[in-house]
């Protein structure tokens, strides 16, 4: 007898995407290998649910209302609010830090959901100067905010009464986050595009000790 555990697998993927992995991973990782690109430019962003409440799935929230009552809406967030509330303050954020090169040579390192690939994303990006780095899609455990990040958030929150004390908890959470803690996290980014090569494109997760 022996004992197991379960792991999650983000996607069955067919053989192709597994070649487009492998390519992907071989391209970005020669541009760093040679130098035309850097690790410490690279800004890099996900979204994720954290609650203060037990969130069940959407097929066990339905409720009754009244007559004279609104539904309970579901917030959903477009290209639109992408740019508004994320880029532009990160952008404006890039130039605070960075006054002389501002976003010259800035590298944005997402996945490929509809809201950060649409047109309108992609030429703001491109006026600000921002390079989007080619990503294989249905891979977060080639992103760090999947593989590191977000999983950091959660194991360092306490319970909280409110939307507002939550965003405080999580901004708190962030900001004493070690910077050795991030470069580690960038360092392996590189060491798992060679996994991902070397596991022919397939997930590699159960090769990491």
């Amino acid at each position: 007898m022996k004992k197991i555990t379960s792991r999650w697998v983000p996607h069955q993927l067919t053989d192709e995407q597994k070649q487009e992995r492998v390519k992907l991973c071989g391209e970005n990782l020669a541009k760093f290998r040679d130098g035309s690109w850097r690790l410490c430019d690279i800004i890099t962003g996900d979204e994720t649910w954290i609650c203060h409440r037990q969130i069940h799935r959407k097929s066990t929230n339905a409720s009754w209302v009244g007559e004279d009552e609104s539904p309970t809406t579901i917030v959903r967030r477009d290209h639109n609010y992408y740019i508004e509330n994320c880029l532009k303050p990160v952008v404006k954020e890039i130039w605070k830090q960075r006054k002389s090169a501002g976003t010259k040579g800035i590298k944005l390192l997402q996945d490929n959901a509809r809201p950060y690939i649409h047109s309108d994303v992609i030429n703001y990006l491109t006026e600000e100067g921002i390079i989007i780095m080619s990503h294989p899609p249905y891979s977060p455990d080639l992103v760090p905010c999947d593989y590191w990040l977000n999983d950091y958030i959660k194991r360092n929150l306490t319970d909280q009464p409110d939307g507002k004390s939550l965003a405080r908890a999580v901004s708190k959470v962030m900001k004493k986050i070690p910077k050795e803690e991030f470069k580690k996290a960038f360092d392996k980014l590189l060491e798992r595009m060679e996994l991902c090569i070397n596991n022919h494109g397939d997930y590699f997760e159960h090769l990491i000790k």
